[in-house]
Parts: structure tokens; sequence; C-alpha cells
């Protein structure tokens, strides 16, 4: 039986006084293409909407019929996001830092207590409770996976456009046979990933010329802000 995230963890902490707490989750660090994103979500304490799952419970159809519910849902949210440049310049944990705080940014409210998925603080604001599967087991962190992952397969499909060969439509940048196949056939697109250990074994190798920066990390005419979108109070 799958297990439904419940409001339990918030509860605790609304009860102790910490008003804006925040769920936070990453979507993207495996993917070999794209950029890594990290949702955040503020719930609101009187009200409740249904059917929400951990992302990678649900399939496509269902978490793009709830994005919409669960973004008018929330009191606060955001999606930041760390370029496929970022993670070859600087690497996965600081990119993974870097669209977190980025997402806090897009908020646009100061949280009492973060909760993250996973047994990594990779926010650092001091505040930060770690739960490991949490996005099974918490509502907020279950909801900021949605926004997250919905978001970034939004933009994959945009991206598909672009490079038709790769199939980013379905397989969103991840690795799969087909993706590897185009992958040996094309070599790596302007989002593809560099200096990962899977470039090594291509024909084309690693030494392409780096894509310039990509101009979907636009938030409020910031190019550098890194936040894709954000609903605030």
């Amino acid at each position: 039986m799958k297990r439904t995230p419940t409001l339990a963890v918030e509860k605790a902490m609304w009860d102790q006084g910490h008003h804006v707490v925040v769920g936070m989750d990453e979507v993207g660090r495996g993917a070999w293409a794209g950029p890594l994103m990290v949702g955040a979500a503020v719930l609101p304490q009187s009200r409740r909407v249904y059917g929400v799952r951990d992302s990678k419970m649900l399939p496509e159809p269902e978490r793009e019929r709830l994005f919409g519910r669960v973004a008018g849902w929330c009191a606060a949210w955001a999606v930041g996001a760390a370029s496929q440049d970022e993670c070859d310049e600087v690497g996965m944990a600081e990119a993974q830092r870097r669209a977190a705080r980025r997402a806090i940014e897009g908020l646009a409210v100061t949280p009492d207590q973060v909760l993250v998925d996973g047994n990594w603080d990779f926010v650092g604001l001091g505040c930060t409770t770690r739960i490991v599967k949490g996005d099974a087991k918490c509502l907020s962190i279950a909801t900021a996976s949605i926004l997250a992952k919905v978001t970034r397969d939004r933009l994959m499909r945009q991206e598909s456009d672009q490079y038709p060969g790769y199939e980013f439509d379905s397989n969103k940048g991840y690795p799969c046979p087909r993706h590897k196949m185009a992958l040996h056939a094309y070599g790596p697109s302007a989002i593809h990933r560099r200096t990962w250990i899977f470039m090594e074994h291509l024909f084309w190798g690693v030494a392409g010329a780096r894509a310039a920066p990509r101009p979907w990390i636009e938030a409020d005419g910031n190019p550098d802000q890194g936040v894709l979108f954000a609903d605030g109070p």
C-alpha cells in the first residue's frame, strides 16, 4: 500500500510557533541534459488539497493535472534552477545549493523552518530538518516535488522542439537507451552536461565547445536570479 504524505511534521512545527514552514525537493540531479531544479512550497494551515503524492509516484498526466491546483493552494511557492553550465562548472552539490537559494529567494517570505527530502541539508539556513523519503511522507515536500518536476518537464518539452533528435519530450534529459543512441549519433547538444562521466565514452568526447547560457532563466527580467516561477503572498 502506497503511503500518503501528511501534514504531521508541518503541524508539529506550526504548534511550536514556526509559521513559515517550507518544503523543498530537487529534480534533475541525475539527468544528462537540462537544468537541476529545486521546488519550494509553503502550505496554508487552513486548507487541504487531496491527491498529492511524491512526483515520482504520479504519471505525467496526473502531475500536470495537479500542478495548477497545488500552485493555487500554496501560500507561496517557487522553483529555482541551476543551469547545465553551472552543473559543469561548480559541480552538482553547489549547483543544488544555488538552485535552493534561488527558490527560497523566489518565495518572498522568510522561512522559520525548512524541510528537505533526504539526509543532506542543501539549504544551509540553520533551520533545516532533513527527512529521509520526505517526498513520500511530508506533504509540503511532496508538493514542492510536483511543482519542480512539472516545471522542469515543461521546459524539457520545449527544448525538444529545438533538439528533436534527443527525444527530450519523453526522456526529459534522463538516461535511457534511445538518449544514449542519440548522443552517439549526434554528439552533445547545447544543453547537455559536458563534464559527466558518460561523455568520456562517446566518440565526441568532452572537448566540445561549452554552450552559451540559455535564456530560460528569467525571473522578473533578471537573467541571473534563476527563479523560473514563483508565487508569494
